[in-house]
Formats: structure tokens, C-alpha cells, sequence
């Protein structure tokens, strides 16, 4: 069902010295009206608590507003996201998401068309930490190897890793084409798996503990006394390069399982973090899914001497699949997210432009809700990472370890929960 909802948006010119950009008169006004398309609801479903947040794309400001409420903004470039709770028979049991990304305020009308979509709620584990932009050597050159994914146990029970996949997207955040066919709302697009190894019990990781997957399990700070020591990784993606200038190292700890990666010499999380990164359980086997889920698609690059037809490949897994997702991207080239908003609504990264040196030495971190009263911390976890993720924090194992902070050497004093909450 489609709800067309109405709202009036005062524009106002932006001025420092100018009073509360959000309450000033005597601006334009820009009249936006909102097409809202819902998912079929069961009879007596009620759908409650709707709300629209703005958040502007070059001030990073965030204005929150009831679906009723009138709406007043600056004119701009905004992040749109659309949240509402749904009751069936009295009990909360699902969350509506819809998101517009980059949406254009302005003029004295505009038409912002939003699908919502039921948020994927799974019992699995969590990705806490994404740690793709790297450490620096005392010289100053970038040093690779030491990226991390950590993953956790947001529940109150065991949960075992066995079989589930790290993937990075195909796509990128930061270039959007009109891809045919386009799956989007049905699977995600992928070019790297790799899998927790097991036979179901194998990997138990219990309520409030992390799974550490590392790309290189090793002491770095043998090669670079800016990093810190991988080799007590629970796990780490090791590949088998077949270019002898290019190879991988096999360090000490367990190998993840590779079911697929495209590159012939060795697989790196994005340094820039242009991909979404996530988790899932794959229910066939491998060759079968090499076999029956390859995906091609065609899209148009468009250049400065003209338009060129392209074809490619990749692998595609379905939503049903996918247990977390998140999107990494910057402020000055975020252009989507590259699943659908059931999956993540938001995003989040290092730096503000690319190759943004200030993203060294800072990953992502989960956003800490509460500790229980046995010290089990609780992350957010509400499918949208603009809002689960800290930005630019000190890596965890930066805080544990008390390594360098940056090519200096400066070394890491504070232990935190999410890279901002200190702990006791």
C-alpha cells in the first residue's frame, strides 16, 4: 500500500551569523511531497512511531521529525531515512526502514519517493569492527597486512561461527550505475567469501566474546613497530597468490575457508573502505554455489570521450542469506548503499574525502548501548550504520595492546567499549 504524506520544507539560506537555521522566517519555501510505499501488513497490524531524519550531506547535521510533524530545512543534499515500528496483536515485532540517499532540497517543489522495507532481524553474530584503513610506517608509507574484521556476540547465548562467510561487496559505495538485471531488493553482489571452518560445533563464541579475523595472522610490529600483533587471530584469509611478486603469508593461525575472492594474488579489505562488508550463512555447499549463483550484468561507463557498453561477472547472495551488512564509505564520494535498505539504511567510514590520510590508525566500531549488570556489553544493531557506528576510532586492538596511534609512534592510554565509551 502507497501512503502519499505531505510536508512543507522552509528553506533557508545558510549563513553563520544567521539565528537558528530551523526556527528563522522570511525564507523560500520548498514544498516536498513524499511518497511513502509500505510492505503488505497483515490484518490488525498497526504501524506506529514513524519517523523521517535528515541528515545533511556536507554539515553532517541531523534533524529528526514525527511523520506528522511539519518539516522545516536549509536547502541541500540530505541523507533521507523513513523508521517505523509495527504491532501485531500488542507486541513490537518488526521495524520498517526506508532511506533516500543525497536527495536534493530545493526549488519550490520537490517529490521524494521512499519504499519501505521490514528491517532483517537474525540471531547471529554482529560485526563490531571493521579495520581496513591501515597502520603507517615510521616513514611515513602506508603498511599493509593488518587489517581486521572482529565480529561479537550481541546475544544472551552461544552462538557457534561455524559456517558463517565474511564477504565484501562487488559494488562500490562511491560509483553507482544502472546495472541490468538489478537484484538489489533480492541478493547483494559479491567478489570475495571467505568461511568460518567447522562442523556446526566447533567455533562456539559465548554471549559478549569476539571472533577476531584477521588478514594477516602475524606479529606486524616485526615489520612495522607502528602495527601491533595479529598472531593470536582466531582465524585469517590466506591466499594462494599466482603472482610470485605478490604473495600472501601464511601466518600461524587457523585459515578461513576461501570460497571465492577475485583477486589472483592476495585479498585486502578496501583501504578506503569503499565497499559494504558483511556475514552470512550460506545453506548450500561451495561448489554449488560457485555453480548455480554466478551473476552478470551489464551497465554504461560514461567517459570524457564517450559512452561505453560494459558486461561483467561476480557472485551474487541472496538476502535471505545475509546476517549483517555494513556499508564504508566517505562524506565527499559516498554516492549508495550497495544492498537493499532491509540490510543497512546507512553507512558509515574513515576520513571525509579520498585518500584521506587523517583514516590511518582508525576503524569503525559498533556504537555501545549499555552494559548488563554482569558486564556483558549490548551494541546497537538496528540495520542502519549511520547509527550503530562510531566513526574514526582507535582500533580495539590498538587500545588493547597499546600500540601506536600514529607514524610517530605515539602510544594508545585508553581501553573503550566502541572507540568513544571509556571502560572502568
Amino acid at each position: 500500500m502507497t501512503y502519499k504524506i505531505y510536508a512543507i520544507l522552509l528553506a533557508l539560506f545558510m549563513c553563520a551569523s544567521c539565528d537558528d537555521p530551523l526556527t528563522s522566517v522570511g525564507a523560500d519555501r520548498t514544498e516536498v511531497l513524499i511518497d511513502l510505499t509500505l510492505p503488505e501488513m497483515p490484518e490488525g497490524a498497526e504501524v506506529v512511531d514513524q519517523t523521517y531524519t535528515f541528515r545533511n550531506v556536507s554539515s553532517g547535521a541531523a534533524y529528526e521529525f514525527s511523520r506528522n510533524s511539519e518539516i522545516l530545512l536549509m536547502p541541500g543534499l540530505y541523507d533521507v531515512t523513513y523508521t517505523a515500528r509495527v504491532f501485531r496483536s500488542g507486541a513490537a515485532t518488526t521495524t520498517l526502514r526506508a532511506n533516500g540517499a543525497a536527495v536534493t532540497i530545493t526549488g519550490t517543489s520537490s517529490r521524494l519517493s521512499l519504499t519501505a522495507y521490514e528491517s532483517v532481524a537474525t540471531d547471529d553474530l554482529i560485526i563490531a569492527e571493521v579495520f581496513f584503513a591501515g597502520t603507517l610506517q615510521p616513514s611515513g608509507n602506508q603498511y599493509y597486512g593488518d587489517d581486521y574484521v572482529k565480529l561479537y556476540n550481541n546475544t544472551d547465548h552461544v552462538i557457534y561461527a561455524d559456517g558463517i562467510t565474511l564477504f565484501e561487496s562487488k559494488f562500490l559505495t562511491t560509483r553507482k550505475y544502472q546495472y541490468t538485471p538489478d537484484i538489489i531488493d533480492e541478493a547483494m553482489t559479491v567478489h570475495a567469501l571467505y568461511t568460518v571452518p567447522g562442523s556446526g560445533t566447533d567455533v562456539p563464541v559465548a554471549p559478549g566474546e569476539y571472533l577476531l579475523l584477521a588478514d594477516t595472522g602475524i606479529d606486524h610490529r616485526v615489520a612495522n613497530p607502528n602495527s601491533f600483533d595479529l598472531s593470536g587471530a582466531d582465524f585469517e584469509w590466506y591466499d594462494v597468490s599466482t603472482n610470485p611478486k605478490s604473495l600472501d603469508i601464511d601466518g600461524p593461525v587457523a585459515n578461513l575457508d576461501k570460497w571465492y575472492c577475485y583477486t589472483l594474488s592476495f585479498w585486502v579489505l578496501h583501504n578506503r573502505g569503499f565497499h559494504a562488508f558483511g556475514l552470512a550463512r550460506i545453506p548450500v555447499d561451495r561448489d554449488t554455489y560457485l555453480k548455480d549463483y554466478l551473476y552478470t550484468y551489464e551497465y554504461e561507463e560514461v567517459t570524457a570521450v564517450g559512452t561505453f557498453p560494459m558486461s561483467q561477472t561476480a557472485y551474487r547472495l541472496p538476502n535471505d542469506w545475509i546476517v549483517d551488512v555494513v556499508n564504508c564509505s566517505v562524506d565527499a564520494a559516498y554516492a549508495w548503499n550497495v544492498c537493499a535498505p532491509a540490510l543497512d539504511c546507512g553507512w558509515t567510514g574513515c576520513g571525509t574525502i579520498d585518500k584521506d590520510k587523517s583514516r590511518y590508525f582508525h576503524s569503525v566500531r559498533r556504537r555501545l548501548q549499555y552494559v548488563t549488570p554482569e558486564g556483558r556489553a549490548v551494541f546497537a544493531d538496528t540495520n542502519n550504520s549511520s547509527a550503530d557506528f562510531n566513526r574514526m576510532c582507535t582500533p580495539s586492538e590498538v587500545e588493547i595492546q597499546g600500540t601506536a596511534t600514529d607514524a610517530t609512534g605515539t602510544p594508545c592510554t585508553r581501553r573503550t567499549y566502541d572507540g568513544v565509551v571509556p571502560m572502568p
